[in-house]
């Protein structure tokens, strides 16, 4: 079995490749990589708190990986995190890139290209898999996510801080991909078959930036101040 790192976004897609490579007798996922905005401390485009990414990364049993990006970032800038975590991979034996994208090709050519330089084999074990299906899995196998980002030119800013559940499928307009692989929402899990336990969290207040909704994810039950998201 190829040893592999998965490129985790804290969202239902990434954690769901880890379910589904958890049965693969081809790829054994021994790491988690994830970039991190080093102004807000905050995983890129989710918003959710590094705290929180390293409660949700330990419920996994792996070891996370984390590559610092500045805010704005440059397609340049975030490159070369790309190739010297490529780099670090390599150094530890690591032999694929596993990503979660359902059927974007441009996005999947994207990272193909990245990897091109580098021995690292990019697997996507999600590829091409029917969203409403997918969707519906995900929620009847006990997988919990709640909205922490909608992007208000594709969904109604109130999905924002909503639960990924059968409610929510039912409440999207149809030109919303189920998934959001448009782009359309992101999330975070906090249980799932991919977790040794559920999370326990709280969803705190909704602010706006750069044109996005964002809510505030907390681990455990007391309020908190929102900082910069």
């Amino acid at each position: 079995m190829k040893k592999t790192w998965l490129s985790w976004s804290t969202g239902k897609d990434s954690a769901w490749a880890l379910h589904e490579l958890g049965g693969s007798d081809a790829y054994e996922v021994v790491g988690l990589f994830t970039t991190v905005n080093e102004s807000f401390d905050r995983v890129a485009m989710h918003a959710v708190r590094r705290t929180l990414l390293e409660t949700q990364a330990a419920a996994t049993g792996l070891p996370l990986h984390v590559g610092t990006i500045p805010w704005p970032c440059t397609n340049a800038r975030y490159e070369e995190v790309m190739q010297r975590t490529w780099e670090a991979a390599a150094e530890r034996g690591i032999e694929a890139i596993a990503f979660g994208d359902l059927f974007l090709e441009d996005v999947r050519q994207y990272r193909i290209n990245l990897l091109k330089e580098s021995a690292l084999e990019p697997v996507f074990p999600l590829w091409n898999r029917p969203t409403w299906s997918l969707a519906r899995l995900m929620i009847r196998s006990g997988l919990k996510a709640t909205l922490t980002c909608v992007d208000p030119e594709q969904l109604q800013p109130d999905f924002v801080g909503r639960e990924f559940d059968s409610r929510l499928l039912r409440d999207l307009p149809p030109s919303v991909d189920p998934c959001g692989e448009n782009g359309e929402f992101h999330t975070f899990v906090h249980a799932g078959p991919m977790l040794a336990y559920p999370l326990r969290v709280t969803t705190g207040q909704v602010v706006e930036r750069d044109g996005f909704h964002f809510a505030d994810v907390y681990a455990g039950s007391n309020p908190q101040p929102t900082a910069d998201v």
